[in-house]
């Protein structure tokens, strides 16, 4: 079987700027997260997909938020899409779905703890993270465990990563430290880039193993000895950044492997769909629980 772990806060970002405004009968924004439910049902109703949670970032804000305050929160972001996330979690559980509503932690730490829990079970061919966050690319191994920008229907492996960011998968979260990701509020070391942080972790692979004598770097002397110095100057904010942006896999999941099988939409769906303004959205679901 293969797993698919959904990051449902970028699904319901993209959806909200993505699928047509649409008003409840009483009024409400639900636009984004009936594009969810379509988005999300396609998903399901493709041939194979059997296995599949996902996660929410219940709240914005989160641990992190107490190790840097400049951490992402949800100031900025339209309240019609923030009113729209219990909605969403309501909905997708109506339709049957595993889902992770994260509080303390955040979406992202709980896919990566159910890729740690489940990666190992039997019978599990291959994970499949279904967002292209970058972040997420730390999970990534080989061709078993795999992101999916479903937006732009592309799968990215470890080959993929190493592509795409100039270094493996275990990087990540020492290459961020260094670029920053502006996504989630930190803003890196300054004078490193995208290059310049992939050729020096290509070959030393995490911050602690680069050597101080920045000759050995294969840069050009200047350059190199501008980002030694600044490395130097900032390296307790690299540790942190990186603390950052690296997953965390303790997040107390309850569910079994078996609880991930999709059974099909709970009836109460039916009453969900009712009060978004959406009664043709039930016709569709091919598959209903008994009970």
């Amino acid at each position: 079987m293969k797993i698919y772990l959904v990051d449902g806060t970028y699904e319901l970002f993209r959806s909200h700027f993505g699928a047509p405004s649409r008003k409840a009968p009483d009024g409400r924004e639900v636009g984004a997260t009936l594009g969810l439910l379509r988005s999300l049902l396609m998903l399901l109703t493709t041939p194979g997909v059997t296995h599949v949670a996902c996660a929410f970032d219940h709240v914005i804000e989160s641990f992190r938020n107490d190790q840097y305050s400049s951490y992402k929160t949800g100031a900025g972001v339209d309240s019609n899409l923030i009113a729209q996330f219990p909605l969403a979690e309501e909905a997708v559980s109506a339709l049957g779905l595993v889902v992770w509503s994260m509080v303390e932690f955040e979406a992202d730490d709980a896919l990566s703890s159910a890729t740690a829990r489940f990666k190992n079970e039997a019978g599990v061919e291959q994970i499949v993270i279904c967002s292209p966050d970058k972040d997420l690319a730390q999970l990534v191994s080989g061709s078993r465990i795999v992101g999916w920008d479903r937006r732009r229907d592309m799968l990215i492996n470890k080959a993929g990563v190493v592509e795409k960011f100039g270094v493996h998968p275990q990087s990540i979260p020492d290459w961020l430290g260094l670029v920053g990701d502006a996504a989630d509020g930190f803003p890196g070391i300054p004078g490193w880039g995208e290059k310049s942080a992939a050729a020096v972790l290509a070959k030393y692979e995490h911050l602690e193993a680069i050597p101080a004598d920045p000759q050995t770097w294969g840069l050009s002397a200047s350059r190199a000895a501008r980002l030694a110095e600044s490395l130097a100057q900032h390296w307790a904010e690299a540790l942190l950044f990186r603390k950052l942006a690296t997953l965390r896999e303790d997040v107390p999941l309850k569910e079994t492997l078996a609880d991930l099988e999709w059974q099909g939409a709970y009836e109460r769906l039916k009453d969900v769909c009712h009060g978004l303004g959406d009664e043709k959205f039930p016709g569709r679901v091919p598959r209903w629980r008994e009970r």
